[in-house]
């Protein structure tokens, strides 16, 4: 049985050509993508990674958590992974991200990529170009042209605007302009309202009824996250009255009890669960699985990095259904280049859709020499680089009685 040996972090920040401003955190001029990447080592050299954003250098000292609870872990015992992670969130820090690393191993020593492992079959998927910046008509307009001429049947666009006049004639300006020959979403981003830089506006559910309306009217796709995510009584609402399909549920860190729970209460009519944040691949699934049962749509959130991208992509393919439309982050500052700038190869489209990978695991190398020029290694932890730091903190004889608790203890079973 392999087991986890070595545990690497690395806080990576890829340079921008030019200021990215997210429109859901207004005020705020990005200039680098920034994450933090996870390599584990099994005892006979299998590599597993992952990636969560960062805004700087907020884990550093995670290193220190990590070692205890997942060194010498069997890689493909999920179950007992998703509680060592459940443990660490007790102390307030839930790690999801963690997760797919442990995935992209267990595939790897079976063979295949891992939307195999989970069921699923090689095939394109169908990609929607997902705009980040906030546009004004005439130059949204420009912009969405050029998704059309790149050959995307599907497009979101980002309204945040301080009245929902302006709101309207953005979305109006698109729907006129290409109504009849592609899909359209929009993305309210009211879900996770962020006004620490800028002042944003707060939708109610008035507000949101009204722009859902004016969307229904111009015969937008779905309109995504209108209310705060937390709004689980305006959510079902809204929801259960709009003329056209409301979608979320993409940051809900609380993973499979809180988006079962919204899914009963039927808040959103599409999830869109991010494993990288929505309790890693194990939950999600779950999510996607309870979502197809209800008959509710599943398609994932993947604007994070390249990884993030990997891992929701896998999932889409294992258990979204093969006419949906996968998320595809693009931005005048934020290219796939940029997104994937630690890949051998970035997850590039072709003409809208994109071809699964087929090598083992997430289906993607890391550029050593990208990582050695964005990233710096902050944390590795070992085995004897763990009991070196336990003798410091717990003396010889404290060390020995961890060691034979670690040694003896058994994988955990039966967690919700």
């Amino acid at each position: 049985m392999p087991v986890i040996s070595r545990i690497e972090l690395y806080h990576v920040a890829v340079p921008l050509p030019t200021p990215f401003r997210p429109a859901w955190i207004p005020g705020y001029p990005q200039t680098h993508n920034r994450f933090d990447l996870l390599r584990l080592v099994t005892d006979d050299g299998v590599e597993g990674w992952s990636a969560g954003p960062a805004m700087g250098r907020e884990r550093a000292g995670i290193g220190d958590l990590l070692g205890p609870y997942l060194l010498g872990t069997d890689p493909t015992d999920i179950e007992t992974v998703q509680q060592r992670l459940r443990e660490m969130a007790y102390l307030g820090l839930r790690n999801a991200w963690i997760e797919p690393a442990f995935w992209d191993i267990k595939a790897k020593l079976a063979g295949v990529p891992l939307y195999r492992l989970l069921g699923g079959e090689e095939r394109p998927v169908r990609l929607y170009a997902s705009t980040g910046e906030l546009r004004g008509p005439a130059e949204r307009v420009e912009e969405v042209a050029r998704h059309v001429d790149a050959g995307f049947e599907s497009v979101k666009l980002r309204v945040h605007a301080a009245t929902v006049e302006e709101d309207v004639a953005q979305v109006a300006a698109v729907a006129e302009a290409f109504g009849d020959r592609i899909r359209i979403g929009v993305d309210a981003n009211q879900g996770w309202r962020v006004s620490a830089m800028a002042e944003a506006p707060l939708w109610d559910l008035a507000r949101a009824r009204r722009f859902a309306d004016a969307c229904a009217d111009l015969g937008l796709a779905w309109l995504e996250e209108p209310l705060p995510m937390d709004d689980y009584d305006a959510l079902a609402e809204l929801t259960a009255k709009a003329r056209l399909p409301v979608a979320g549920g993409e940051l809900h860190t609380g993973g499979w009890p809180e988006l079962r729970m919204m899914i009963h209460r039927r808040c959103y009519d599409v999830l869109q669960p991010d494993a990288m944040f929505t309790g890693g691949v194990a939950q999600t699934l779950k999510v996607a699985e309870e979502c197809r049962a209800r008959g509710l749509g599943y398609t994932p959130h993947t604007w994070t990095n390249g990884i993030g991208f990997a891992v929701n992509l896998h999932l889409m393919a294992a258990a979204g259904d093969a006419d949906a439309f996968l998320e595809y982050p693009i931005d005048r500052a934020w290219t796939p280049p940029l997104r994937d700038a630690v890949l051998t190869r970035p997850f590039t489209h072709r003409r809208g859709t994109l071809d699964l990978p087929t090598a083992p695991g997430l289906g993607f190398e890391v550029d050593r020499a990208a990582l050695r020029r964005w990233g710096r290694r902050f944390s590795t932890v070992t085995g004897g680089r763990l009991a070196l730091r336990t003798l410091r903190d717990k003396g010889l004889r404290g060390t020995v009685t961890l060691a034979r608790a670690r040694r003896d203890r058994t994988p955990a079973r039966s967690h919700p």
